[in-house]
């Protein structure tokens, strides 16, 4: 099972919402969740008839900052020795096709594109050589943040918290290699981000090692890996797209509240 959406069909007042195993133009209905032993329901539906919702929600948010040195020193600081992590709220988690909502209390919002891991099961204290046994794949995600609001706390809880500051999608890929994927940011079309993941400056099982001495983690949880350089402004009308090679994209537009 490569890719994994959740997603909704049917009429808006009787939707259903369920899992799926996506093969080609279809996408195959998972009985329950695609935790564990996974078994499919036998019904399969067009892709094209279905709304992809945010592939997963989250019981936490773990998040990195300044895990790539050009995003550290874009900053004005340097790479920190340690991972810094911070919490983003599950409320914030929106899914591809959402609308990122400029909230009235900012006058700077801007985009992160990032890798994110999804947790496949609880751990704790997880060693760095078995983290990957705890992942269930891998997901593009941007980590929008009130810049303004960011420099005036001290602190990032308020800036990056907002609902619909989290977008997540548009699947899980379980298979794919994390260590060196592109990743690309752009806004209206035009790029702004362009790396690698193997410019990260701790890796994905550096990072569950370190959150997981912190908390337990959940099944569904996700952790951004960080930004690298070149984030940057966006006001409403704007069209976001986060690329990562071997997962696919995520596209939001930003609305005015």
């Amino acid at each position: 099972m490569v890719r994994i959406a959740r997603f909704s069909y049917g009429e808006a007042a009787s939707a259903n919402f369920a899992f799926g195993a996506i093969d080609g133009d279809q996408i195959a209905v998972i009985d329950g969740h695609p935790f564990g032993d996974v078994s499919l329901t036998g019904t399969r539906l067009p892709l094209s008839g279905v709304r992809l919702l945010p592939p997963i929600l989250p019981s936490k948010i773990v998040a990195i900052g300044k895990n790539y040195a050009d995003h550290a020193r874009e900053m004005g600081g340097e790479p920190p020795a340690e991972p810094v992590l911070f919490l983003k709220p599950s409320t914030s988690v929106i899914g591809p096709g959402g609308s990122i909502v400029y909230p009235s209390l900012s006058q700077q919002v801007d985009f992160e594109g990032e890798l994110a891991v999804v947790i496949g099961r609880l751990c704790r204290d997880v060693p760095v050589d078995r983290a990957t046994d705890v992942v269930l794949g891998y997901t593009c995600a941007n980590d929008v943040t009130a810049r303004d609001l960011q420099r005036s706390d001290g602190q990032w809880s308020r800036a990056k918290g907002f609902d619909t500051f989290c977008p997540l999608g548009p699947w899980i890929d379980t298979e794919v290699d994390p260590s060196d994927l592109a990743i690309t940011t752009t806004v209206n079309g035009e790029t702004k981000q362009d790396a690698r993941t193997s410019l990260l400056l701790h890796d994905v099982g550096e990072l569950i090692a370190f959150a997981s001495a912190v908390m337990t983690l959940l099944p569904g949880d996700v952790i951004l890996t960080g930004t690298p350089a070149g984030v940057g402004p966006v006001v409403a009308g704007d069209e976001v797209s986060v690329t990562i090679e071997g997962i696919g994209t995520l596209t939001n537009t930003v609305a005015s509240r």
